[in-house]
């Protein structure tokens, strides 16, 4: 039987574009299950080591009667959230703008050095649409991150005072680290939108950057110098 070639999606990609793609994907979601769902892996980070500062934070304001300071960390952490969503929400403003003046946006690229041009509508709709994706999972994940950072100060203030409470002290530390988790995949989602513009120059410069992205957060996360400070003072005992 025939089908008209209409009836097919044709997309105007060529094999350095999946490749690209392919490499970006992996280093993205690959990383992400690997650091966040391997316990053995994730034990060894600086996020597992946070985790055990937020529990013994908790524990600690169970001694104090006036959690001002408390309070105005968590009014902090709050801040700089709400910070990178709101910057997610301008980012994805210019990214709809260059939807509407794609011609515009290609001559731009074009003069760059090395820069592939890109000639389609598709191609360039694809590119900038995958940028849309990206900052628009990042305002997701960081205004849920920013609804839990404001449960967890309800929790603070909720806590009794003394070591009876330590059930509280536990509740309020567990929703504190999951709004950290899902603060760390916004930012990681930033991480991966500045590579996934190389796309916009060459497929190549998106293998690369990705690369280069991925290399950056295995070391923040797993070889700097500020993850074997805060590993130090987590192997402590809970209070």
């Amino acid at each position: 039987m025939h089908f008209p070639q209409s009836c097919f999606l044709v997309l105007p990609f060529g094999l350095l574009d999946w490749l690209g793609l392919a490499v970006f994907v992996l280093c993205w979601v690959g990383y992400a299950a690997v650091v966040d769902r391997v316990p053995r892996i994730r034990a060894v980070s600086v996020i597992a080591a946070m985790d055990e500062h937020r529990h013994r934070w908790m524990q600690r304001a169970l001694t104090r009667e006036n959690r001002i300071a408390d309070a105005a960390i968590i009014g902090n952490l709050m801040s700089s959230t709400s910070f990178l969503a709101n910057t997610s929400i301008f980012i994805l403003g210019g990214l709809l703008a260059l939807f509407a003046a794609p011609d515009l946006g290609r001559r731009i690229v074009a003069a760059m050095p090395f820069a592939e041009v890109v000639i389609s509508d598709g191609a360039w709709e694809a590119r900038i649409g995958l940028l849309v994706l990206i900052f628009v999972r990042a305002f997701f994940e960081l205004t849920w991150a920013l609804r839990q950072f404001n449960y967890g100060s309800i929790l603070l203030g909720a806590m009794g005072f003394g070591t009876q409470h330590i059930a509280e002290a536990a509740q309020a530390a567990r929703v504190v680290n999951r709004a950290a988790q899902h603060f760390n995949t916004g930012l990681r989602a930033y991480y991966f939108g500045l590579a996934a513009l190389g796309w916009i120059v060459h497929p190549v410069a998106l293998m690369a950057a990705s690369l280069l992205v991925l290399r950056e957060l295995h070391r923040r996360e797993f070889r700097s110098a500020v993850r074997e400070a805060v590993q130090e003072g987590s192997r402590a005992p809970r209070a």
